[in-house]
């Protein structure tokens, strides 16, 4: 297995950074995650804008263009040959001598087997709600202090994972968007969430009888809700089928099955092109 670190490979034994980095001294660093089928990286130029983006945001230089970039991950994928899996492009803080200064960011590349099943939803999720707005949440950053800590209040709550809301007004997931359905409307938050690439993907199909909104909504309409899913790279779109122990809907997921549906369309279409 090798990683790529400032455009250099390294097996993953060897790879290493010195703990000056401003990721390990103060937590400062941005990340993104896209994943590759049968060596294809999925939606690449999508996730660049949001990794590019974010590194703005972050006042972190990037010092690979798009192309470069987009080379490195090629080389990566060569190497390494795991035709489907995750790929983690990190971009740190860099070598700080006072352990506060900003200097010449670190680019990481990490590559690790994903067991990609897009044809079957097997089961649903249960999610806890928990009082929490993430920090600058339009960027993806390395911080997920809050999701790991409240890891061990998730079990207790016999959950497979959290719901933010702020002050009642739903969110998102720590590593994926959160739709609900209503008889009419397919809704998500709009403000103070990270825009993720999948979340675009969906809100760019037709479902009939159907209309995607973007709005705030409360954890009272979630209950509510005809039904619920979460939307990531990973697990596309992904029922819901019980926040806070209540359970949403009639558990069949009919309008998720078929947005998944819709997805992983435009999944294939992307991997042929």
């Amino acid at each position: 297995m090798y990683i790529s670190i400032n455009n250099k490979l390294f097996l993953k034994e060897d790879a290493n950074i010195s703990v000056a980095d401003l990721s390990i001294q103060r937590g400062y660093g941005i990340f993104d995650f896209l994943k590759t089928i049968n060596n294809k990286p999925i939606f690449i130029q999508d996730y660049f804008n949001r990794f590019y983006h974010s590194a703005k945001e972050m006042n972190l230089e990037v010092e690979l263009n798009r192309e470069q970039l987009h080379e490195a991950i090629l080389k990566l994928i060569e190497k390494n040959n795991i035709p489907n899996s995750g790929i983690k492009i990190i971009l740190t803080g860099g070598f700080s001598e006072d352990g506060y200064t900003m200097v010449k960011p670190n680019l990481i590349i990490i590559q690790t087997p994903l067991n990609i099943i897009e044809s079957e939803i097997s089961k649903a999720l249960a999610l806890v709600s928990y009082n929490h707005q993430r920090q600058i949440p339009q960027v993806k950053t390395i911080d997920y202090l809050q999701a790991i800590r409240l890891q061990k209040f998730v079990k207790e709550s016999d959950a497979d994972d959290l719901l933010y809301h702020n002050n009642g007004k739903v969110r998102e997931c720590p590593r994926a968007n959160f739709f609900i359905v209503t008889n009419s409307e397919i809704i998500t938050a709009k403000d103070e969430i990270l825009h993720g690439i999948t979340r675009k993907k969906i809100l760019s199909l037709e479902i009939s009888g159907y209309t995607f909104v973007e709005r705030d909504f409360t954890l009272d309409e979630v209950y509510n809700a005809k039904e619920a899913f979460i939307s990531s790279s990973t697990k596309n779109a992904f029922p819901v089928n019980k926040v806070d122990g209540k359970l949403i809907g009639d558990g069949k997921s009919t309008i998720t099955r078929l947005i998944n549906d819709n997805l992983l369309k435009l999944i294939e279409l992307d991997q042929n092109n």
